[in-house]
């Protein structure tokens, strides 16, 4: 199943808000497992980019420099964001003003949910899409959509 947003997720905030509803709430109701000796919570984040985008300006406005950063975190996402528009060093490098671009930024997160089913699943959610990877049962698929048209975000 593949879903593209009508408008991309606003921002890191919101984004955030809609993974850990997915993993405290557990809207979709997975459930826990065991597997190669390790216990697996109903939803679990398997892996998770996010993608900080920059300019360079000079003094007469003119763009003379990009960047983009990754991190693989919230938390680094937002301290990086931070540090690049603190560091004097890369500033005086590109001899301009830096500027965060944040409509440009990207985001995404893939998650493993069991179904009460036992078929295991992956939901990957960008910042401009939903995917439904690795499943069989026709139901887990209702299941996202229904909780994909519950959320004003996803709309």
């Amino acid at each position: 199943m593949y879903h593209r947003l009508k408008s991309p997720i606003a921002d890191i905030t919101g984004f955030d808000a809609i993974i850990r509803s997915l993993i405290f709430k557990n809207p979709l109701g997975c459930i826990s497992y065991f597997s190669r000796k390790k216990n697996h919570p109903p939803v679990e984040k398997v892996r998770e980019m996010y993608t900080a985008k920059f300019e360079y300006r000079n003094e007469k406005k003119k763009r003379i420099g990009t960047s983009i950063e990754m991190y693989d975190s919230v938390e680094g996402y937002e301290t990086g964001i931070a540090a690049v528009i603190s560091n004097m060093a890369n500033i005086a490098s590109h001899r301009g003003r830096v500027k965060h671009l944040p409509s440009a930024d990207l985001f995404s997160v893939m998650l493993k949910c069991q179904d009460p089913n036992g078929e295991l699943y992956f939901l990957s959610i960008a910042r401009d899409r939903i995917t439904v990877s690795s499943y069989k049962d026709d139901i887990i698929r209702k299941k996202v959509e229904k909780w994909t048209d519950s959320v004003p975000a996803l709309a």
